[in-house]
Order: C-alpha cells, then sequence, then structure tokens
C-alpha cells in the first residue's frame, strides 16, 4: 500500500490552514450523509451541533473524536481525508467498512473551535473533565462512548511547536500514547493492545518520517479521558500532531496522521500485531520541551553600559483576528539556551542589537528589531 498516493487521491482539499471550525466541515458532513450516518448527539455551551457520524458494519468498533481542544484542528483535516476513502468504492474501503464499525465526532468542541481556543466557551478544558462532567461537550462524549461501546478508542490532537523528538534535534511531527490506567502505570491486557498497535503505525511510519515520531509521557490523570476510557478498559491511543520543519500551516503534518489512521486500520483488520511490541513502543523516543521557533545565537547587548554576548528565542502566538490566525512572533527567553534547538536558528556572530526603544531584546516585545544597523528581522524573521 503506497501510502503517500492513497493521501493524495483522498485528500479533502476543501479544508485547509489551522482554523478548522463547524462551518468548515458541515458542508462536508452534509455531503458525506448518503445513508443517515450523521446524526446530533448534543450542542455545546453556545448551542452549536456536535455531530457523530457512522459507518461501517464489522465486528470491531472504532470510536474516534477530534478537536476536543478547539483550536486542534489537524487530526480533523486527517479524518475527513481518512472519511473520503471509506466513502470511495476502492477495494480498500470495501476491506475496512466489512472488518469496523467507524463512529466519529470530527469537532467535539465546536465553541473552542470557532473561537480557536482551547478550552470550551465556559473556559474548561474538556480534556480533564472525564470526571466532573461539569460540561455539555464532555457529556455527550460520554454518552457516546457508553452508547457505542467501542473496542479502541481514538483520541485525536494537536500539540504544540515546543515538542521535540527527545535531545535529537528533530521535531516531534507525530507523537503516540497507551494513556495509563492507574497510578502505577502498569500494562494491563486493554493497554497492551494499544502499545501493540502504536509499536506497529511507528514501525510503519519511521518509513516516511524517520526520527520524527516521539512518545507522549504517560504520568496518569484519572480526569484526562484517554486514561478513564483506558481504566474503564478499552484500549485507547492518544495521537498528537505536531510540527514538521516549515509546516505551521500544519499540511505535511496532516498527510502523516491520515498515514497513521490507515495503517492502524491496516494492522487491526489483517491482526498483524507485532512481536516484542511493549519493547518496540518504549524504544520510541519520548517528547521533550526543546524547541523555540526562532534562536538568535551570538547577540552582542548593551545593557546598563555594559556589552555582553548573548542568545534569545521567540515564539509564535497563534491569534485569532477577523477568522484568520496570524503567527505573531514575541520574545520569550534570553540567555544561554542551552539543549534548546530553533526551528529557525540565526547567528549573529556577535552582531550588535538594537530596536526602536532599547539596545536589548525584552520578554513579551514583538520579535522585530536590528542586527548591527543593517538586517532588519520583521516578526521574528529576516526582512528580505
Amino acid at each position: 500500500m503506497n501510502l503517500e498516493e492513497l493521501f493524495i487521491e483522498f485528500k479533502e482539499e476543501s479544508i485547509q490552514g489551522r482554523y478548522i471550525t463547524l462551518d468548515s466541515i458541515e458542508p462536508l458532513l452534509q455531503k458525506l450523509n448518503t445513508n443517515n450516518q450523521l446524526k446530533i448527539v448534543g450542542e455545546s455551551v453556545l448551542e452549536k451541533p456536535i455531530y457523530t457520524y457512522q459507518i461501517g458494519d464489522g465486528k470491531i468498533k472504532i470510536f474516534l473524536w477530534s478537536q476536543m481542544h478547539g483550536n486542534e484542528g489537524t487530526t480533523t483535516k486527517a479524518l475527513f481525508d481518512f472519511l473520503n476513502i471509506l466513502n470511495s468504492d476502492s477495494e480498500l474501503s470495501k476491506k475496512l467498512l466489512q472488518a469496523f464499525t467507524f463512529c466519529c465526532i470530527p469537532i467535539l468542541n465546536p465553541d473552542g473551535a470557532s473561537l480557536y481556543t482551547r478550552e470550551n466557551a465556559n473556559k474548561v478544558d474538556l480534556n480533564r473533565d472525564s470526571q466532573n462532567l461539569s460540561q455539555p461537550e464532555s457529556k455527550v462524549l460520554r454518552a457516546v462512548f457508553e452508547d457505542f461501546a467501542p473496542h479502541y478508542c481514538f483520541n485525536l490532537h494537536d500539540q504544540r511547536t515546543i515538542f521535540g523528538v527527545s535531545h535529537t534535534g528533530k521535531p516531534a511531527t507525530l507523537s503516540f500514547l497507551a494513556p495509563s490506567y492507574n497510578e502505577e502505570r502498569e500494562i494491563n491486557e486493554s493497554r497492551l493492545k494499544a502499545i501493540n498497535l502504536i509499536a506497529g503505525i511507528n514501525e510503519v511510519l519511521q518509513q516516511y518520517l524517520p526520527g520524527q515520531i516521539g512518545r507522549f509521557d504517560d504520568s496518569f490523570n484519572i480526569n484526562c479521558i484517554g486514561d478513564t476510557f483506558q481504566f474503564l478498559g478499552v484500549p485507547t491511543l492518544l495521537f498528537e500532531a505536531g510540527h514538521f520543519q516549515g509546516d505551521y500551516q500544519r499540511e505535511e503534518t496532516r498527510k502523516y496522521l491520515f498515514m497513521a489512521l490507515v495503517t492502524s486500520f491496516a494492522i487491526l483488520s489483517e491482526n498483524d500485531i507485532v512481536s516484542n511490541g511493549i519493547d518496540k513502543y518504549l524504544n520510541i523516543p519520548q517528547n521533550k520541551v526543546v524547541f523555540y521557533d526562532f534562536i538568535y545565537k551570538n547577540i552582542k547587548i548593551n545593557y546598563d553600559g555594559i556589552e555582553i554576548i548573548t542568545n534569545f528565542a521567540s515564539q509564535y502566538k497563534e491569534e485569532l483576528i477577523e477568522n484568520q490566525i496570524y503567527f505573531n512572533a514575541y520574545i520569550i527567553q534570553v540567555g544561554e539556551l542551552e539543549n534548546y534547538f530553533g526551528h529557525c536558528e540565526f547567528d549573529a556572530k556577535d552582531a550588535v542589537y538594537k530596536d526602536d526603544d532599547r539596545g536589548f531584546p525584552k520578554l513579551n516585545q514583538k520579535a522585530d528589531f536590528y542586527l548591527d544597523n543593517d538586517i532588519k528581522f520583521v516578526n521574528g524573521m529576516i526582512e528580505i
């Protein structure tokens, strides 16, 4: 199976970029609703509909949900790419629909998606609400889980650009986790199924994304939905879509997430479970916070009349302005920055820093400055 060609064939071209809202996907859901597969199963805080899309007649029941965090839409794009396969006339589609029944919630948090916030409209992180079930969206997710009674759960998220694959200097473009089901982080039959599946996904994806797959921290928190579902005995996999070099719109990451989904179901349908799955899973390097978007090295600054050579870093803030996401760079760290990497790095070679106010970088200011008065940086990058 050529996963690259499969992605090109089935990519849903109508949704792109970082701002994926209910308005973006409702036309797609209606288009895919050829046999009453679409249902409204509840409402958000602001009374927006929450949909499920169910397709397939197979014995293995798969429950997938995306945009529990409203500003994490990469997995939603990949989910629709995958749904395009299921709605095709291909041999792969027939095979998957015979093996599986899929139940998807494409956007669990439509209010957060519209506001481009992690939380819902009540400013609650739904991924810390699996026990209290204080929010309507949390109640919907739990009700669908109990009604559908899945054999596997796929918890689909984005992660920030700060994460790398251990200390390799490579970004964690995809990361996975088989969540713990108890404080001791033991491995029972349910968690082992998730571990083995992730080990198999990693083996395949390393062919396409070598060295850029990480393993998420497995500290136990029963308030997190993945930990709760694992505790309830359903193998649960966390997918984290991260940064690929230069891909701030996450269109490349989307492709690899799509590949991971297809690979998951190929493995399960063929019962192609890896041997030594635990060892292979634990050998996936852990996610580490080791990246900034920009690092500027060997900068000469004048601080209280004293010249020193230092480094500093800036990071994008994703800001929603008139229904568009803008990436605005702000200075967030000054100092040695040992063991950190920049997605973009600039060696100033002792050039003198200057901005419109002072001779040294200040935290939380926009990354607009000069080096030696003749190299101008605007929004973190050299102005050409």
